[in-house]
């Protein structure tokens, strides 16, 4: 039996998007790291090696499926030059990848493949919570600095 050509494609951009999102994160450990946020790139660490951890899982998936795996397409790197504009980048990085496991696992259900709809559905889920934690670290940046530039 072949391997659905839209699954592969999913999978593909999915592999790519991964591979995007572990040279952003370790790009933005180094500039944190350069700034004197140890700790912050060492988050930023830690979400690279997540990020890989997802291109590993779909690397398997497209072997099992008897595709071979072409991460070809990596996105720019977004960076920025204070730590807000670092955490937007990555959350306008993680939003597309919730939008692409959500189109992905929706159509997997569409055509009834229950494994990739799960597959997609639990990349879906990390990614979304990565995408929600980054918008609440920007709101508590955002509230300390309006409460700092505030005149009083």
């Amino acid at each position: 039996m072949m391997a659905n050509p839209r699954i592969l494609g999913y999978l593909g951009r999915a592999l790519s998007h991964e591979l995007s999102a572990v040279q952003q994160y370790l790009t933005h450990a180094g500039l944190a790291d350069l700034w004197g946020l140890t700790e912050v790139g060492a988050h930023f660490r830690r979400e690279a090696a997540e990020e890989q951890e997802h291109a590993e899982r779909l690397t398997a998936r497209m072997l099992r499926l008897g595709a071979m795996p072409n991460g070809s397409r990596l996105r720019p790197v977004q960076a920025g030059f204070s730590l807000i504009e670092l955490l937007e980048a990555d959350r306008r990085l993680e939003w597309h990848a919730v939008a692409l496991y959500h189109a992905a696992a929706n159509y997997c259900a569409l055509i009834g493949d229950v494994a990739g709809r799960d597959f997609f559905a639990a990349l879906h889920d990390a990614e979304l919570t990565h995408a929600r934690e980054l918008e609440d670290w920007i709101g508590r940046l955002d509230q300390t600095r309006r409460r700092h530039s505030t005149w009083r």
